[in-house]
């Protein structure tokens, strides 16, 4: 299967490599012609993803190729209208595509999947690539499992056993919504969860926040048509384990400088690299208040990084609430 990855970030690299070592042709595509010249003479993304060489199929493009039988958007959320608008011009708005990035678009609180269907009107195969799954693991050849959402069931499930392969397993989903929302707001979780870890609030209370977090995801999601069994599975409480809890976790990470009384701008020139938890927390906010839905991490984070309160101040907010039934 010939195959576009828009996006020369880790995971888009990641994506490259890992179907160019299964015997797929790909083409790793990014708008920045220095960058792609850089990547085609190294045969390495040194600067989002040092220390492995692309295999001899992957070919480096700022072009868009005349054709391909899949495309895969790896840019970040704020990154897909666009990409989605470059495909459409270069006569591929038709071909099948995925959005492999997690989070609301800002200002329209569209999913990755709606906001590529506003673009690429007359396709009907579009969907998510979605679960726990790090940049690094899967470059590295580690076993991985991950959902492949679509409204169009039948073409996702002949998808996901096209490019099933030993290390990367995909499990097809027709619950676009479900499995949007819980990619989308697990990265907030895992900042709540990075600042109780950075200050030392322990095991006990990362328990507490994951498990309410959960909750968090599920409810909004139910509010915007979703199915609860979405969230028990890979896009739901799988990836919201391994973002919690993973050392490569970016939003976690973030989560650990907040607690150390950085700015968030400080912050995210530090980590060098996007965060979309960052920028889904005002979008899941105003949500959830449009919807009438009880998100009190999402709101108490919302009222830490607009300078309402303070990083200490985040877990006196959350334990000094009302005692509920659960």
């Amino acid at each position: 299967m010939n195959i576009c990855i828009m996006g020369a970030g880790a995971w888009g690299t990641a994506l490259a490599i890992h179907f160019a070592h299964h015997g797929h042709p790909v083409a790793l595509w990014t708008h920045n012609a220095d960058h792609a010249a850089v990547l085609a003479a190294e045969r390495c993304n040194r600067r989002y993803l040092p220390d492995f060489d692309f295999p001899p199929t992957l070919a480096v493009l700022s072009q868009l190729p005349a054709a391909a039988d899949l495309v895969i958007v790896a840019t970040p959320v704020a990154g897909l209208r666009s990409s989605a608008a470059a495909l459409q011009a270069a006569g591929l708005g038709l071909v099948p595509v995925l959005a492999a990035c997690k989070g609301f678009e800002q200002g329209t609180g569209l999913l990755p999947q709606q906001v590529l269907a506003d673009v690429l009107t007359g396709n009907n195969c579009i969907g998510l690539l979605s679960g726990p799954s790090f940049a690094q693991e899967l470059a590295q050849q580690l076993p991985c499992a991950v959902t492949l959402a679509s409204a169009n069931l039948p073409w996702v499930k002949a998808l996901s056993g096209a490019l099933n392969t030993p290390v990367l397993r995909l499990y097809a989903n027709q619950d676009v919504v479900g499995v949007g929302v819980g990619g989308a707001v697990k990265n907030v979780m895992a900042i709540a969860t990075g600042i109780a870890d950075g200050l030392n609030y322990g095991m006990n209370a990362r328990a507490a926040l994951m498990t309410r977090g959960l909750a968090e995801i599920s409810r909004l999601s139910l509010a915007l048509g979703a199915e609860a069994t979405t969230l028990m599975g890979l896009a739901g409480m799988g990836d919201l384990i391994l973002t919690c809890t993973g050392s490569l976790s970016r939003n976690r990470r973030v989560g650990l400088m907040l607690a150390e009384g950085k700015n968030l701008q400080q912050i995210l020139l530090e980590l060098g690299h996007v965060a979309e938890g960052v920028y889904t927390i005002d979008e899941a906010q105003r949500q959830a208040q449009q919807l009438g839905v009880d998100m009190p991490v999402v709101q108490v984070l919302h009222d830490l990084i607009h300078g309402k309160i303070d990083v200490a101040a985040v877990a006196e907010v959350l334990m000094d609430r009302r005692p509920k039934v659960e």
